[in-house]
């Protein structure tokens, strides 16, 4: 099983449309049709906001092993983190995302220059 069926699988078990689980991750819903339909390559941002965002286990999602979601622990903290973020304004939750993705990126760098 692909990660694009999964990610259609995923979103079926939260009973959400293409539409509502594209917004919540801030993508077009053309884009996750796209992306179901095995049309689209997903990139580790997409992967990223779809575990913290939906609290999915990211090797489930990557490799289908696993659990699909994360710890109840873990569910309560991004839970908690997820109603702040969605008290945000649109635009300041694309800033938030885009420091994210930086910040990985930068983590991603310096652990690969420490090997």
């Amino acid at each position: 099983m692909s990660i694009n069926y999964r990610i259609k699988e995923l979103r079926e078990i939260l009973g959400l449309s293409q539409a509502k689980f594209a917004k919540n991750i801030s993508i077009s819903n053309g884009y996750i049709a796209e992306i179901e339909l095995g049309n689209r390559k997903i990139n580790d941002r997409i992967i990223k906001l779809i575990c913290a965002v939906y609290c999915v286990n990211e090797s489930w999602l990557k490799t289908g092993e696993g659990n699909i979601f994360i710890s109840s622990f873990q569910d309560q903290e991004t839970e908690h983190a997820m109603r702040i973020f969605k008290r945000l304004s649109p635009k300041f939750q694309q800033y938030v995302l885009n420091q994210i993705e930086n910040l990985l990126e930068l983590q991603n760098a310096l652990l690969n220059d420490g090997k």
